[in-house]
């Protein structure tokens, strides 16, 4: 199943058109959780600058990757494969750089050293010189348009919540805590050469979730490009196989539903933490991303790109909800038997954005495990 995207115009975002409709109707409580944006200047090239790295880098000799592993930064800068776990298994399943897209040293030194996790320095690769510049261009566009939407809802929020306090807008106009991750989703290992019966059913299936498990995004806005599938050989840029491969989101029905991004356009999810300082009027959306089913590659080993830009506020940020707001209704707002819950994470109103992202770490690596 696969459903329409709120759709809104990147001209009318700069412009000071009301689009309170829109926003509730892609981030509301009967939304999915997630808008696209169309006629971002120079948009396609932009990304597809980036994505097209992600074969060449994923393919680098093993002492090149392990020079752009960051150990101190728990693996949040540079690359980083099989360093995730999912509960106590490494994940191998995908592959992701990670760097900052407005500064090679965000923040100050002594936040490097206080959140080493949150806004290391970034490293790049040397066999790849085109890549820095291709992913600041990508990184900053991203900010740039989720400025543009965290200063509509500040708009709409100031109108129809009373005691709405976050001012979005200035927060992610000046943050550099901004994480781009290129990823690299690996094909999954090649069947034998001579399956048995029960071996051939199973390729008919993949995993719900065996690329990216479902979660929520515990930050604030989620920037996404469109993907890229291409053959893991070769490189070469190939038609998604699978129509049911990509990204899958929880509908507030409960269902399961296949969002795909027109590739003319941006998109961008909310986090849990824009669901608690708007008192649970917007709302997180659990999300994963499905692989292709192997009978349907006709042979080729095929990966997928992408390219998502996580933009927060300082790890500081206190997550308040709007004066008078009640913490049942913040958390009564998108739940799902997929996610841990929002509850067991935010613990009191008030608690720092770093404090509740090592919670919500924490609490998936354990929900992970158990589901094992």
């Amino acid at each position: 199943m696969s459903v329409d995207l709120v759709v809104v115009e990147y001209g009318d975002l700069c412009a000071n058109a009301d689009l309170s409709l829109e926003l509730l109707r892609a981030w509301g409580e009967n939304g999915l959780g997630i808008i696209a944006v169309r006629g971002i200047p120079g948009w396609v090239d932009t990304y597809t600058d980036v994505l097209r790295q992600a074969h060449p880098l994923a393919h680098l000799s093993e002492g090149s990757l392990k020079a752009l592993e960051d150990e101190e930064s728990m693996y949040n800068a540079g690359w980083s494969h099989g360093k995730e776990k999912l509960g106590d298994k490494p994940d191998f399943a995908k592959g992701s750089f990670y760097f900052n897209p407005v500064s090679d040293a965000p923040g100050t030194e002594e936040d490097r050293k206080q959140f080493p996790w949150a806004m290391p320095k970034n490293r790049w690769p040397a066999e790849l010189p085109e890549m820095p510049l291709a992913c600041k261009r990508l990184g900053a566009t991203m900010r740039d348009v989720v400025a543009h939407l965290a200063r509509h809802v500040d708009s709409c929020m100031e109108r129809t919540v009373e005691g709405y306090r976050a001012q979005l807008g200035a927060l992610v106009s000046d943050t550099q805590k901004c994480k781009g991750r290129l990823l690299y989703y690996f094909p999954p290992a090649a069947a034998e050469s001579s399956p048995s019966k029960k071996q051939r059913q199973d390729t008919e299936k993949v995993l719900e979730d065996g690329w990216i498990g479902w979660h929520n995004d515990s930050g604030f806005f989620t920037a996404l490009s469109p993907d890229l599938y291409v053959d893991d050989g070769t490189g070469e840029v190939i038609d998604n196989p699978d129509p049911e491969a990509g990204l899958w989101v929880v509908a507030r029905s409960g269902c399961s539903v296949r969002v795909s991004i027109p590739r003319d356009c941006m998109c961008v999810q909310v986090g849990e933490c824009v669901q608690v300082v708007t008192g649970g009027v917007l709302v997180a959306t659990p999300h994963c991303v499905r692989g292709c089913r192997p009978s349907l590659t006709r042979g080729r080993r095929v990966a997928r790109v992408s390219c998502p830009c996580f933009i927060d506020t300082h790890p500081s940020f206190p997550l308040a909800m709007p004066a008078g707001g009640q913490r049942d209704a913040v958390l009564a707002r998108g739940l799902s038997s997929k996610v841990p819950p929002l509850g067991e994470r935010w613990t009191h109103d008030g608690q720092t954005f770093g404090d509740f992202l090592g919670a919500s770490f924490r609490r998936y690596y354990e929900w992970a495990a158990k589901a094992q």
